[in-house]
């Protein structure tokens, strides 16, 4: 059993049981040689010959033959032994020969008589000596068997045989590990001849150490054969390329873990007692504690080989049954979790072989005839498979009791880790469903880990990115699918009642479960046959259900998440659900219903029938029936539906989940075939209730309300019942109510509803019994008050606007409406009647009553109804309704010889039909009087069909024609004339309504086209008749009156007749001409005299009309008075152009932020926020249009006045200065008002670009209603369109200008933001930006800032925008890169002859050249994706210019701070802060990469890579501020250019001379590490002589020559110093290259490193260089493979040794000299990385230095440590133990050792680092602090922390990069240590 030590202080990975016991005093160490042997004088002689015979292996490097003649010169000179001397002389230096004759690059024949010399020494030495000198001999000949021949391995087992295995138990315990490493090679290959010979080794290596651990301890637990199995199982752990041997050793010598008696425990039994019986042999395999042997199956089945897999389940499949005592009692629930999640890994590799020993493990053996059948199992699913008595049942019955509790922990636990990477979270998907393919295992676990897994994806879709949530959903979406349909739904039904169960729980608990059902809904496969006509059903019914039944549990916010959430998931399954899934008839899998099925069931019935369903039967059709029949769940369905839907009308649930709701209930309408539930329900009272405004209780229903109202209504009337579901005497108020409270929603003040809201009109329409209820409805709207009002008005315009808009779309093909309206989530149900003009219905009414308030002249109503039709789209249809009409009259229809005699009825007739013509003739006056160009556009374009069908007309006429032939008809009417009074008492009225109308039309300026119809003669005629009929006149508007007196009194002309209104609408607005080019003639003419100036306070008097809120209603007639006004201040148009922008921008701005907040916030503002911004975008347009055609004028004029010639040479110079003056004071005027009018193109670019990019590129700050989105795209367009047109006449006028406005724009955005993005995409669009116009006039604003005298004046830029000729360049290089690759056709000679022009004069653009080096680059690009023009001429032409370029950047710019330190320092990570915006170097780092496309030519490629090298590279490497000049941006473009090819010659001097110089190694670790690293690799690539070269620099020490005094002193240090340089040097390049690169030479170095551990103190160079070479040996351990360092071991083990036992307290002052602190310190951190590592080869070797066995933890009674540094600590120990205070600053808390740096010494040095400071502080301790403080606490924690990272698996093969990363990490700090 295990131990409890009450000793341990701490907690670690280790066995629970496991510790040090408390310490024994340390005997005296032996000495190596008696002194008595030193004194004989054979002896001497004897160590004389050995030594000279060494001497020979120090001569130069000979073949293998030399190695053998050597070896037998020492064979010979150890024979020549004395014969009473068991020694060997100079042991040490014998045993490290021999090890490096042991190579596996030597042939057999030096190995062979190797051990030839290996035999030799040991008969020497004895069986006492040999156990004593066994480490020093015994690591050399531990590797042989790896790499040993047949002829080799004879020899060597006869040696182990003769002398390892005759030696005492004590001497083979601490190398037992290393034994077994050095065996189990021979174990690999089961049919060698030497197989059995070696497993009867290991079995007597096992008898050898076969001693009693503890005398009072039980001897069957805790002696016999548990020491070797325990180091067995370490063995097999750590070394993952001995594993073959080691299983094929397991599967012969294992004992089986099974009860003693050999029987299999009843199924049946519950009593644990069965389990304690173990046979001894089983009981030594897992003592002191079983946990070694569940890691070493865990590693096993972990391992990467196949084989080894298969044979470690085959053991577990033979000797440890799931039915062990050790699994089920002896392990504690983490090994066992440990055990089976490494075994059911092996699943993820999809072999078969190995998937049938997992099953056969879970699921037992095969049970006997006869055998007790015992059914666990909990699932109905397989209980039915126990019964039938089939051997599966056992198997089931196996796994229920002993592997199903286990296997679900687990899964469990692998599903709830908490891993980013996309694989690991995959992986317990994978596992699932291959643990599926078993039934009794599959069938167990699944139900139980479903759930969790779900939560897994779903927690992980929360954090991970796209493509890695991606790769987990791929395996998730496999496993789901192999689950049954019956056990999904199941588990969700379960977390749906859980969710809604009445117990108190978190909102955040129920919002998780239904979030989770959602996502489940979402992101995987329901919508199989089963789950859809079925499941899918029921489990929306059940969610209906419970929110019936939802108990008032949470706070109104809380419910309202709550049913949001669940509704959300219900109206996603009923959308999946299909038609025929509730007709039982069509129902695939629906019983035949009887009428018990059909028998109507309580909700709360329902909810336990389907929740029995699943619980009790897990969903499963074959096991019992559904719950519920077809019928009576369609019926459910629709009752539990109607019912919430009704509450929510009620409001009796939040009004906010009523759209979801009303989508439920509509799509259940449109499934269930029969409503007949729906009759008592009443929902039309329900409706009528919500409308009911009587009270002033309810408050007015909400649109969502509304909008939920109509799609009942409209589905109930679809349904088409007998009798009907809503009674007809209670439709005509129920819709009356529904249209009164849907016209408060179309107003134009909220223009949130508009789309839905016409929508909803529409729809009751169609669904209305009546043709003309709901247009009575509308009637009795808009005239409520008696009469109507303007707010009714715009209400109707905007029903109108959007019907025609819909008219429209329904003509247009399904697919392109779809792409161009948005829809709201509410469903649309049509009908035929909706396939007729839906004008007809119901606007034809309404429409009539506004036109009757035309003829309320001046009043309000009379001027927006007259407004609204000047600029209508649909003008048409209005002229379409009214000529009907007017076709319709009886009137036109008489004849001319109609009788004139009438009765009184037939008066009556007369009378009335009169009346009708007079009234729609007088609506046909009216438009035509108040109408625009727009009106008479329409009237002579627009075509009909022609009222004399008989005439020369006949056939297709316009509107006008059609129009005159009306009049003319009514006023030559033949029974008018003769009845004369007679006729009827509207008889003049109409005549006069028909005249004017004619005159008006006749007046119209496209009147020409009536020439052909000669209707002067009949007017004429008819003119004659009415002499004496009265005629009057109607006054014009306010302003109308306003402009005629402004006219009349600045104006002598006669003021022509001019149309009320000549401004066409937004839809297709002409906007002001702005002129580029006025003629001459224009201001040549002679100007009339203006006797007075305009007021002085109209200019203040339009600014305040435009900015007054109560103006907006007729804003429109605002902007016609500022186009009339404008000429008037021709003059002084400039000086009072800045105050109207200004207000014009601000009123802009104001209402675009309310217009913004509308569709944010839902507010209703006091104006109608679109056409108010369109009409004073208008407004802007004129007065800029003004200005900039008056400053057109006054530029051309005085150019004019200039002379034509001036003199040229001196004379003409003086001339022209004597002159000038007269027209300073001309052209100070021009250039004034010019900038004026430049300020005002800017303000309104930025305002106009605000409203452009608001829908697509602005910051949405708040949510839009997803209700109100059709209005909100189709608001939007229309803001965007309005802006762009106005934008592109901007651009149309002043391009430079408003170029620049923009790149300012550009400019003050982040990369990052929306606004660069926004400025580049509205130039893509613009008609007038066109790149062939963008471009040059990018030129013009960059040559206007840098050299302006190369630019005409009218190219030249005003120069008031903040923007550097850097900046604009930059918006160059920005704006070509957003280009098609097709652009290049139209800019490419703009930009040559562009870069041509600076370069003939390149010293004023020299701040913009390096940008224009990049602006070339892409320009290469683009042209290598087209295929136009000569390609070769033309990559010439651009090669040229870019070497060019190049040259010029470094002739004119100084690049001298690149030899500076940068102004900042360096940050806490050591990187250099990036420089300024237009850093050179890091424009040329992204322009080299691309030289190939630019350049093309090999040579010129070089060239230019030498250019750039010699210019910025090679004078920042020879600054005085080295390395602290090197930017990120500098070593980037440096690395850059070494990936040039055919650059080698250029930037490898600049490396050297970099790497060369001693301050490289001040480079800050990090800046080393990711780009000097990459940059050395690229060196070390095309340089193969560099690592000869470097070894060559050391020289071997000498103590020849050697002076006295302060010169010898200096010449050592200065031979330390490049000693220590060159060793650093060649460890950076070994850690920048590849692994394995340096195999080659391995040899130079080990020859150069066994020269300079030669060094004494005083040689030169010095033992001071010992650090360095053990921080080369680091590098070697980290970049190279195990194989290739086996020469290295031997010099490593004895060079680590030496420095350990340096610290010992009795170690002589000479030795410790050799190793200061720094080299002590730098071999710690050797053993550190080695031991955390662990490399095959070093674990042969690491009983030398740590405890590698149990006994690190569990020490014998008289245990002595062998290892090293086990031993140094004790010593060390000994030694501080009496010094007070010292004991407790060593001490240390090795449970974090080999966490945090992945290091063991990591921590310690941390710690310190906190007291001392940094490594130079560290290093400066006195000796003895530093072993005390350092190396002591580095010592006592390693051997336990070593066999503690074991315990945790975490040097296995899971976690070997990282802690290879933190060592690399921690050489680089040592290497670029800044403090040296």
């Amino acid at each position: 059993m295990s131990l409890d030590p009450s000793s341990f202080r701490y907690q670690s990975a280790s066995p629970t049981s496991s510790g040090r016991s408390s310490p024994v005093n340390r005997p005296p160490r032996r000495q190596i040689e008696d002194g008595i042997y030193k004194k004989d004088k054979s002896f001497r002689r004897y160590a004389a010959g050995v030594e000279r015979a060494l001497a020979l292996f120090d001569s130069p490097q000979q073949d293998w033959a030399d190695y053998i003649s050597f070896l037998g010169r020492l064979l010979k000179a150890i024979q020549a032994n004395p014969a009473d001397i068991p020694i060997v002389p100079h042991k040490e230096t014998v045993s490290t020969r021999l090890a490096q004759c042991l190579k596996s690059s030597l042939p057999s024949g030096v190995h062979q008589k190797s051990i030839e010399v290996y035999a030799q020494i040991f008969s020497i030495l004895g069986k006492d000596n040999l156990a004593r000198d066994l480490p020093i001999y015994f690591p050399g000949l531990s590797s042989i068997l790896s790499f040993a021949n047949l002829a080799v391995r004879p020899a060597f087992l006869s040696l182990f045989e003769t002398f390892i295995l005759e030696l005492d138990p004590h001497s083979l315990r601490p190398a037992l590990k290393s034994i077994v490493l050095c065996l189990l090679p021979g174990l690999e290959e089961e049919t060698s001849e030497d197989f059995d010979r070696i497993l009867h080794i290991l079995d007597s290596v096992k008898s050898a150490v076969n001693i009693e651990r503890l005398p009072n301890r039980d001897t069957k637990s805790e002696s016999g054969d548990s020491y070797f199995w325990q180091c067995f199982f370490l063995a097999t752990i750590t070394n993952a390329s001995r594993r073959q041997g080691a299983l094929a050793y397991l599967s012969r010598r294992l004992p089986r873990l099974i009860g003693s008696s050999g029987r299999r425990l009843s199924l049946s039994s519950e009593s644990k007692s069965d389990f304690d019986d173990l046979p001894p042999a089983a009981e030594a395999a897992i003592s002191p504690e079983p946990g070694l042997f569940v890691r070493c199956f865990a590693a096993g089945l972990s391992d990467a080989q196949l084989l080894v897999q298969r044979g470690f389940l085959d053991l577990l499949v033979t000797h440890v049954p799931f039915d062990s005592p050790v699994l089920q009692v002896r392990i504690s629930d983490e090994d066992m979790d440990l055990l089976i999640t490494s075994a059911v890994g092996v699943v993820t590799r999809r072999d078969m072989s190995l998937n049938r020993r997992l099953w056969a493990w879970f699921l037992g053996p095969e049970p006997a005839s006869g055998a007790e059948e015992d059914s666990q199992a909990t699932s109905p699913a397989v209980s039915s498979k126990i019964g039938t008595g089939d051997p599966s049942s056992y198997h089931l019955s196996y796994f229920t009791r002993y592997g199903f509790r286990p296997l679900t922990r687990c899964i469990k636990a692998m599903i709830s880790r908490h891993n980013i990477n996309s694989l690991e979270r995959a992986r317990p998907f994978r596992i699932c469903l291959s643990l599926m393919d078993r039934w009794e295992v599959g069938g167990l676990i699944v139900p139980q880990i479903f759930v969790s897994a779900m939560e897994s994806v779903f927690a992980y879709s929360k954090t991970a990115t796209k493509e890695q949530l991606s790769d987990v959903l791929k395996s998730a979406n496999i496993f789901f699918d192999g689950v049954e349909s019956g056990l999904i739904w199941g588990k969700l039904c379960e977390l749906i009642t859980s969710a809604f169960s009445p117990s108190p729980k978190l909102l955040e608990d129920r919002l998780s479960r239904l979030n989770l059902v959602k996502f489940i809904f979402t992101r995987f496969n329901v919508t199989e046959e089963e789950m859809v006509f079925y499941h899918i059903p029921l489990t929306a019914l059940l969610i209906l259900l419970q929110l019936e039944n939802l108990r008032p549990t949470l706070t109104e916010n809380e419910t309202l998440d709550v049913l949001s959430v669940a509704f959300d998931i219900v109206d996603s399954l009923i959308q999946i659900i299909p038609d025929k899934a509730f007709d039982e008839a069509a129902s695939k899998l629906g019983p035949i219903s009887n009428k018990s099925n059909h028998t109507e069931q309580t909700p709360k019935a329902l909810i336990t029938n389907i929740r029995s369903f699943y619980e009790d039967n897990q969903g499963n059709l074959d096991i019992s029936g559904p719950p519920i029949s077809v019928y009576s769940l369609g019926q459910a369905f629709l009752s539990s539906s109607a019912r919430l839907f009704v509450k929510v009308l009620n409001r009796e649930l939040p009004s906010k989940v009523i759209e979801t709701c009303t989508r439920i209930f509509s799509s259940v309408m449109q499934k269930v075939p029969d409503h007949k539930y729906l009759y008592g329900l009443d929902i039309d009272l329900s409706i009528t209730a919500l409308l009911d405004t009587s009270s002033n209780s309810p408050p007015h229903a909400s649109f969502s309300e509304l909008y939920a109202s109509t799609v009942a209504i409209t589905l109930i009337q679809s349904l088409g019942y007998t009798p009907p579901l809503i009674d007809l005497s209670r439709i005509p108020r129920l819709f009356k109510c529904l249209v009164r409270e849907i016209w408060r929603f179309l107003s134009p003040f909220t223009p949130k509803y508009h789309v839905e809201a016409v929508r909803c009109l529409c729809q009751l329409h169609t669904s209305s019994p009546s043709d003309r209820l709901v247009e009575a409805s509308i009637t009795s709207v808009l005239i409520s008050e008696n009469n109507i009002s303007v707010e009714n008005c715009m209400r109707f315009t905007v029903l109108w606007n959007h019907t025609m808009h819909e008219k429209g779309l329904q003509t247009e093909k399904g697919s392109r409406y779809n792409s161009s309206r948005r829809t709201s989530g509410i469903p649309i149900i049509t009908n035929q009647r909706a396939e007729s003009p839906m004008y007809d219905g119901i606007l034809t009414r309404p429409l009539l009553l506004m036109l009757d308030t035309l003829a309320e002249e001046g009043s309000t109503t009379f001027a927006f109804v007259k407004t609204w039709l000047q600029e209508l789209p649909s003008l048409p249809t209005v002229f379409a309704i009214l000529l009907s009409k007017l076709r319709d009259v009886q009137i036109l229809k008489s004849e001319e010889g109609s009788n004139l005699r009438t009765t009184t009825r037939e008066s009556g007739m007369i009378i009335d039909d009169q009346k009708k013509c007079l009234y729609y003739l007088q609506h046909l006056l009216n438009i035509v009087r108040w109408s625009s160009g727009h009106t008479w556009s329409i009237i002579a374009s627009e075509m009909t069909s022609s009222l004399n069908m008989d005439s020369v007309t006949t056939g297709t006429v316009s509107l006008q024609v059609l129009i005159v032939q009306i009049c003319m008809r009514l006023i030559s009417n033949g029974s008018f004339l003769r009845r004369g009074a007679n006729a009827g008492p509207l008889f003049i009225p109409i005549q006069r309504a028909a005249l004017s109308v004619l005159q008006i039309i006749l007046q119209n300026p496209n009147s020409s086209a009536l020439k052909e119809l000669t209707l002067e003669i009949p007017l004429i005629d008819r003119l004659n008749m009415s002499l004496n009929e009265a005629d009057s006149t109607l006054q014009g508007p306010l302003l109308d009156a306003a402009i005629a007196a402004l006219k009349v009194r600045f104006d002598s002309a006669p003021i022509p007749a001019k149309e009320p209104h000549q401004r066409k609408p937004s839809k297709d607005l002409a906007s002001p001409t702005f002129r580029a080019n006025p003629s001459s003639e224009q201001w040549e003419k002679p100007q009339t005299a203006q006797t007075a100036a305009p007021p002085s306070q109209l200019v203040e008097s339009i600014r305040a009309g435009f900015a007054s809120p109560y103006a907006r209603l007729c804003l429109d007639k605002w902007v016609d008075f500022l186009a009339e006004v404008l000429p008037l201040y021709a003059d002084t148009i400039f000086q009072n152009l800045l105050p109207l922008v200004e207000c014009f921008c601000g009123q802009i701005g104001q209402v675009f932020d309310q217009f913004e907040m509308i569709f944010r916030e839902s507010i209703s503002p006091s104006i109608a926020p679109e056409p108010t911004l369109i009409s004073l975008m208008n407004g802007l347009e004129q007065i800029l249009a003004s200005a900039h055609q008056r400053l057109l004028m006054e530029e051309a004029k005085s150019i004019a006045n200039r002379s034509p010639e001036q003199p040229q040479g001196f004379f003409g110079n003086m001339v022209s200065g004597v002159f000038s003056a007269e027209t300073n004071q001309s052209r100070s005027t021009t250039a004034n008002s010019r900038l004026t009018v430049i300020l005002c193109f800017q303000d309104t670019v930025r305002i106009c670009f605000k409203v452009w990019s608001w829908a697509s590129y602005g910051s949405s700050q708040g949510q839009q209603d997803p209700v109100s989105l059709a209005s909100y795209g189709y608001t939007s367009i229309r803001m965007r369109n309005r802006a762009r047109r106005m934008l592109e006449h901007l651009f149309a006028a002043e391009s430079l200008e408003c170029l620049e406005t923009l790149a300012v724009v550009w400019r003050k955005s982040s990369p990052s933001s929306s606004s660069s993005t926004a400025v580049l995409g509205l130039l893509n669009v613009l008609d007038g930006s066109r790149p062939k116009n963008i471009i040059p006039a990018i030129f013009d604003a960059v040559y206007s800032r840098t050299n302006p005298s190369a630019l005409d004046a009218a190219r030249t830029s005003s120069l008031t925008s903040d923007l550097a000729d850097t900046d604009l360049v930059a918006f160059l290089v920005d704006y070509t890169r957003s280009l098609e690759d097709d652009a290049m056709d139209d800019i490419w000679p703009d930009c040559l002859a562009f870069l041509r022009d600076v370069l003939t004069n390149p010293l004023p653009h020299r701040q913009v050249l390096p940008i224009l080096l990049d602006f070339t680059a892409m320009l290469a690009e683009k042209v290598d994706n087209t295929n136009f023009g000569e390609q070769k001429k033309m990559r010439k032409e651009l090669g040229d210019i870019f070497m060019r370029l190049l040259t010029a950047t470094f002739t004119t710019r100084s690049l001298g701070y690149l030899q500076e330190t940068p102004q900042s320092h360096h940050d806490e990570k050591g990187i250099l802060p990036e420089s300024k915006q237009m850093d050179v170097v890091a424009l040329l780092s992204r322009i080299v990469p691309r030289l190939q496309l630019v350049l093309v030519d090999n040579d010129r490629i070089a060239s230019a890579a030498g250019t750039i090298s010699s210019n910025v590279i090679s004078p920042a490497i020879r600054a005085k501020t080295f390395p602290e000049n090197m930017s990120r941006h500098t070593l980037d473009l440096m690395y850059q250019v070494a990936r040039v090819t055919h650059s080698s010659k250029v930037w490898k001097k600049d490396v050297l001379d970099a790497f060369n110089d001693p301050r490289f190694f001040s480079t800050p670790t990090l800046l080393a590490k990711e780009l000097w690293l990459p940059i050395l690799q690229q060196w070390t690539l095309s340089d193969k002589e560099r690592m000869p070269e470097l070894l060559s620099r050391i020289s071997a020490p000498t103590t020849a020559g050697i002076m006295f005094g302060v010169g010898a002193t200096s010449a050592r240090l200065e031979a330390d110093r490049r000693t220590q340089l060159n060793l650093k040097r060649i460890a950076v390049i070994i850690l920048a290259a590849a692994e394995d690169t340096f195999t080659t030479s391995l040899s130079g170095i080990e020859e150069k490193l066994v020269e300079l551990l030669s060094a004494t103190p005083i040689s030169s160079p010095s033992s001071a260089t010992r650090a360095e070479v053990f921080i080369l040996l680091r590098a070697l351990v980290l970049r190279t493979s195990p194989i290739h360092l086996a020469a290295l071991w031997p010099l490593i083990t004895a060079e680590l040794q030496a420095a350990i036992r340096s610290t010992l307290p009795d170690a002589s002052a000479e030795i410790a000299e050799k190793f200061a602190n720094a080299a002590l310190l730098q071999g710690c951190k050797l053993l550190d990385a080695l031991v955390t590592l662990a490399p095959d080869d070093f674990q042969l070797h690491e009983w030398l230095f740590v405890t590698d066995t149990i006994d690190a933890v569990y020490h014998p009674p008289d245990w002595r440590p062998i290892a090293a540094v086990d031993e140094v600590a004790e010593a060390l120990g000994e030694a501080f133990v009496e010094e007070s205070g010292n004991l407790e600053s060593g001490a240390f808390a090795h449970g974090d050792a080999g966490t945090g740096k992945g290091t063991f010494i990591g921590p310690i040095l941390d710690g310190l680092r906190n007291e001392v400071g940094d490594v130079a502080d560290l290093k400066a301790l006195s000796r003895t602090e530093f072993v005390a403080r350092v190396l002591r606490p580095f010592f006592g924690s390693l051997s336990i922390g070593a066999f503690e990272a074991t315990y945790k698996m975490g040097g296995v093969e899971g976690g070997l990069r990282e802690r290879r990363d933190a060592a690399v990490q921690g050489l680089l700090e040592d290497l670029f240590d800044r403090g040296v």
